[in-house]
Order: C-alpha cells, then sequence, then structure tokens
C-alpha cells in the first residue's frame, strides 16, 4: 500500500498514508479529535517528532500507541497538537451577561449555601478560568461567600502555565484597567494573577474522550464554558461531553458554547437563552425523585466499643503520602491505582469519588465486618447513602460521631443534612460542633471526607450556614 508520503522536518522520516491514516485514526479515539485535511501536514510532522523522540519507527510507535495505555504519551500528544491561543476576558460580551444577567441570579439561588461553582473546559493556559474567578469574587455580596474555578485540558504543559499564573501584557489586551490594578501584580515576565483569585482555582488533566465521575458529578457546577472545543471533537465525543455538561449543571445553572458552537433550538434538558447578541443556555429543573422507602434504623453500639482507629493507619497499600497528594489534585484514578487493592478506608472513599458507589458501601461493610465498629468507615457509608437515602446517611454519621467525638466530619454533613430538610435548630447543633472541631480535625480525614475543601473552606461553610440558621455566635 504505497500511496503519498509527507516529508518531516527535522530528521529524514517519510510518513506514509497508511500511517498517518492510522494515526488520526488512534487520535479520535483516544483525544476525541477529528481533523480537516489541510491538517495533515502539521499531523504528520507530530507523528514523526513523537516516533523519533522513543528512537522508534512510525509503524513501532503506532502499535505501542495502540496495544497499551500509555497516558503520558497522549499527554504529550495533546500538548502537541493543541491549538492553545486564548487571552484574558475573550468574547467580551459573554462576560457581560455573566456578569450582569447570570451571577446574580445564580447568587440568589444560592444565598443558603453560599457556594459558587464554576468550570472552564478546555482550559488551556488558564485565562479564562481566571477570568471566570475574578467575574464571580466581583459579583458576590461578601467575604464569606466560597468560589471555586475548575479548570480541565489534555495539554500538560499549558496546565503548568495555569498553575504558574504569570501573563504576558498581550494576554491581558481586553482586560480593562481597573482590573488589572486590582487583580493582577507586575513582575519580572508580566503580571500575576493576586493570589485571591489563584486561591479560588486549580487545574485538573482531563482528556474529555473519557469519562471522570468525580470530575462530571451530577449538579456540580453552576456555570460552565466550553468555548470553541467542540469543533475540533467527532461528533460521538462531542455529544456525549454536552451530555456530562449538563448533567453536571446544577438545576438553573447555565452553559456558555463558543460562537462557532450550536445546539439547536432544542436541546436536551436545557432552554436557549438570547441576551446581549449572545446565545447561552440554562439547565431545565429536575423535578425531585419521591416515594424511598425510609431505612431501618441503624443496629446499637454498645458504649464499650473500642476507638476508632486514626484515618493513616488503615491502609498498608502504597504510599499514603502520594496518594493524599494525587486526592488533593483530584487526580482519584490515579490514586486509586496507588493505593492498591486491598481493603482500606483510603480505597473505599476514592470508590466513592469516583462514582463506584456500591463497592465503596461493600469495601466499608468488609471493614467494619474485619474490625468492628470504626467512626471512619460509618462515615463512608454514611457518605454513600447520602445518594440513596438521607435517613440512612444521618444513622451512619450519628455512630460516627458517637464513636469519636473529635471527629468533626460527620457533625458537619449531619448539619447540611438537617439545613436540607429545614431544621434549621438541629443543623446549628451539628454545624456548631462541626467548627469547634474543624480547629483540631486530622489533616487526613480533612483530604480524605471533605469533599474537595481544605480546612479553611470547610470552616467558612459552617459559618455561613449558621447564618443562614440565624444563629449568633
Amino acid at each position: 500500500m504505497g500511496g503519498r508520503r509527507w516529508h518531516a522536518t527535522g530528521g529524514p522520516v517519510m510518513i506514509s498514508a497508511a500511517s498517518l491514516t492510522r494515526f488520526r485514526e488512534l487520535l479520535q479515539r483516544r483525544l476525541g479529535w477529528t481533523f480537516a485535511d489541510h491538517d495533515l501536514g502539521p499531523t504528520a510532522e507530530v507523528l514523526a517528532a513523537r516516533a523519533r523522540a522513543h528512537g522508534l519507527t512510525d509503524r513501532e510507535y503506532l502499535d505501542r500507541l495502540t496495544g497499551r495505555r500509555w497516558t503520558a504519551e497522549v499527554a504529550e500528544l495533546a500538548s502537541a497538537l493543541s491549538i492553545t491561543e486564548t487571552y484574558f476576558f475573550r468574547h467580551e460580551e459573554q462576560f457581560r451577561v455573566l456578569r450582569e444577567r447570570v451571577l446574580p441570579e445564580m447568587i440568589e439561588a444560592r444565598a443558603g449555601q453560599r457556594v459558587l461553582r464554576l468550570l472552564s473546559v478546555g482550559c488551556s493556559s488558564g485565562e479564562e478560568a481566571y477570568s471566570l474567578a475574578i467575574a464571580a469574587i466581583r459579583a458576590r455580596p461578601g467575604p464569606d461567600w466560597i468560589v471555586t474555578v475548575t479548570g480541565v485540558d489534555a495539554n500538560r504543559e499549558m496546565l503548568r502555565r495555569a498553575r504558574d499564573a504569570v501573563y504576558s501584557s498581550w494576554s491581558l489586551r481586553d482586560t480593562p484597567e481597573d482590573v488589572r490594578r486590582r487583580w493582577f501584580r507586575p513582575v519580572e515576565d508580566g503580571f500575576r494573577v493576586a493570589d485571591e483569585v489563584t486561591g479560588t482555582v486549580r487545574f485538573v488533566e482531563h482528556n474529555v474522550a473519557g469519562d471522570d465521575p468525580q470530575l462530571w458529578h451530577p449538579a456540580r457546577y453552576d456555570v460552565i464554558f466550553c468555548r470553541n472545543l467542540l469543533m475540533y471533537l467527532t461528533a460521538e465525543v462531542a455529544a456525549e461531553l454536552i451530555h456530562r455538561m449538563t448533567r453536571a449543571l446544577t438545576d438553573g445553572g447555565f452553559l456558555f458554547l463558543g460562537h462557532t458552537d450550536s445546539l439547536g433550538s432544542r436541546p436536551d434538558g436545557l432552554d436557549v437563552c438570547h441576551a446581549n447578541g449572545t446565545v447561552y443556555y440554562q439547565r431545565r429543573a429536575v423535578a425531585p425523585v419521591r416515594g424511598e422507602t425510609p431505612a431501618p434504623p441503624p443496629r446499637r453500639i454498645p458504649a464499650a466499643a473500642p476507638p476508632a482507629p486514626a484515618a493513616r493507619a488503615v491502609t498498608d497499600h502504597g504510599d499514603q503520602r502520594r496518594v493524599l497528594g494525587l486526592m488533593r489534585d483530584d487526580r482519584f484514578a490515579e490514586a486509586l491505582d496507588t493505593a492498591g487493592d486491598a481493603d482500606s478506608l483510603t480505597r473505599g472513599v476514592l470508590l466513592a469519588q469516583l462514582g463506584r458507589v456500591d463497592e465503596a458501601r461493600d469495601t466499608a461493610n468488609r471493614l467494619l465486618h474485619a474490625g468492628g465498629p470504626q467512626a471512619d468507615a460509618h462515615h463512608l457509608l454514611g457518605v454513600c447513602h447520602e445518594l440513596d437515602c438521607a435517613e440512612l446517611a444521618v444513622g451512619q454519621y450519628r455512630l460516627a460521631a458517637y464513636l469519636d467525638p473529635q471527629f468533626a466530619m460527620p457533625r458537619l454533613r449531619m448539619g447540611l443534612l438537617a439545613r436540607r430538610r429545614g431544621d434549621d435548630r438541629g443543623a446549628a447543633d451539628h454545624l456548631t460542633a462541626a467548627l469547634e472541631l474543624l480547629t483540631s480535625e486530622n489533616e487526613e480525614r480533612i483530604v480524605l471526607f471533605g469533599g474537595g475543601f481544605g480546612r479553611l473552606a470547610l470552616t467558612t461553610l459552617c459559618r455561613t450556614e449558621l447564618d443562614a440558621c440565624g444563629v449568633r455566635r
């Protein structure tokens, strides 16, 4: 099979049409990307360069890429093939709608929780994610509101630049002067984003062709930006990404796409909105599920029950410090691989984070069967049961708090559940206790059970929920 061949600069490598076709098909499967015919030359260059970097022929390189999970190399390909040009507050008309319409509506809806969660899909070098953070911080009614922004991209090098948070004046070319003075600090290489902003933003390496149950947890985000990415994806990957983003929006949450992207006039689960010449989408409210069967009350534990072991003593497999570091970065799949296969609290928590709730519940029950009552394992069961029966979850949290009176996390969860069902007095009792206990809570427990929040954010959450209960401190 001869056909056309492409000559790659930088070396005497000739890429056959068959190898290039195979490479494009692999990229579609691994990254979900599609390519136009005019991209063939640059794509051949990348194939030749990556094969040469590993000392392989193009055929050997493709065989290796086909036959194994080569995560690091897929990240290199994403870096080599990504289009990364962006700047702060790009498409200002969309940010105007965000400031004037969307954020005020979400702030009114979130007055009880005082938390705003935003997501930037295909965040590149971070300008969009930081722009969202600045807009949300400026819009929030007070400093007790928590703003979190997640930026995701498959390009590892772009994410490194995003975490550095230093940009040239060209990246700020559409940034108003007052915003530049307030939220950026001059440094030798340009401008650094202010700490108040960078502290609200985290960046996650993610390939949109794959799933991540934690990242795409249902009803997790109030606002999602995904601009000028869909046009580069295959139809199947784009459709699945739209489904995940829609599901991940809270009821009434908003989705912004690029001007070249359209979901038609009646997208599934979304309403089309128009303002200031901008089209955007709002998630339709979903009716709550009714008719849950009340769970039986939890069994009583005798007062002589042994104390709960510390969370750090549960896992004997893998490097626990590395696992916790991966969890802090929301890299739960990698953390699960590192944690090993044996039953452990850490493994159970990671299974729950990845949406494998039945496995997490089984792990917790096996831990209890093998070691007797353990506050951490009962708390994990409570986390699992929150998805299907709040009453059973409360029972498990009560057991956890009974077994370890210094354990802040079950008191916090019981307070939030009480708030959800309108029991402000009960919520205040639990939240007050959690607020006091958080100052000395075990750091590993915060990583394991904090839901992505650190000690300071959890403390702020307790205080804002107490304010909403009308409690004076």
